[in-house]
């Protein structure tokens, strides 16, 4: 079955019929603009979409780092290089891009590679309707290059408790691995980045 349609542009005949009906002929202007503004130009509102996709999964990391600041790092605060998490946002939307669900079959572990191994943070869904197809692990690297802070030896042997002194710096690199739970012959992806 094939579905067609015809598209009134703004002719007069249009606009007349709408207001007959009582509609604001400024708000009915406006309308068919955008309207046409969409039919013009359907990749840029897919462009749009994946920007806001984008945004929401990047504030999820940063989500999840506050809150494993306090209850996993213990730590008074992480530093994270400016625009990773939206470097990691896309490169996820861009692993998703080929499954069966995108995003919305995604399983996300989050972790936290330090000197003594990996420390896991979270586990995100995105989507909990949808049956999982694929995982994702994401491994944020700590800045082994960062100097202990002034402040850190300060507080050494203060009231300060030794949990609540030190600050977690992450490498502006990352490791993605991704695995499909729908295929048997499937294998892992791993990508460094």
């Amino acid at each position: 079955m094939v579905a067609t349609s015809t598209l009134k542009t703004k002719s007069s005949e249009c606009i007349s019929e709408l207001v007959d009906r009582r509609y604001d002929q400024a708000c009915i202007e406006k309308e068919l603009d955008f309207w046409d503004h969409c039919l013009a130009e359907p990749q840029r509102n897919a462009d749009v979409t994946e920007d806001r996709t984008c945004q929401q999964l990047a504030k999820m990391f940063e989500n999840c780092l506050s809150r494993a600041k306090k209850t996993t790092l213990h730590c008074s605060s992480v530093l994270v290089p400016e625009k990773l998490t939206r470097r990691i946002a896309r490169e996820v939307l861009r692993l998703a891009s080929c499954e069966p669900c995108g995003l919305r079959g995604c399983v996300l572990y989050v972790h936290l590679e330090l000197e003594k191994g990996c420390k896991r943070l979270e586990r995100i869904v995105y989507d909990a309707t949808v049956v999982p197809t694929f995982e994702l692990t994401l491994v944020f690297k700590q800045d082994g290059t960062a100097w202990p802070s002034l402040r850190d030896f300060l507080f050494m042997g203060t009231c300060f408790g030794p949990t609540f002194r030190h600050v977690v710096k992450l490498s502006p690199g990352f490791r993605l691995v991704k695995k499909k739970l729908y295929s048997s012959s499937a294998g892992t992806v791993v990508e460094e980045c």
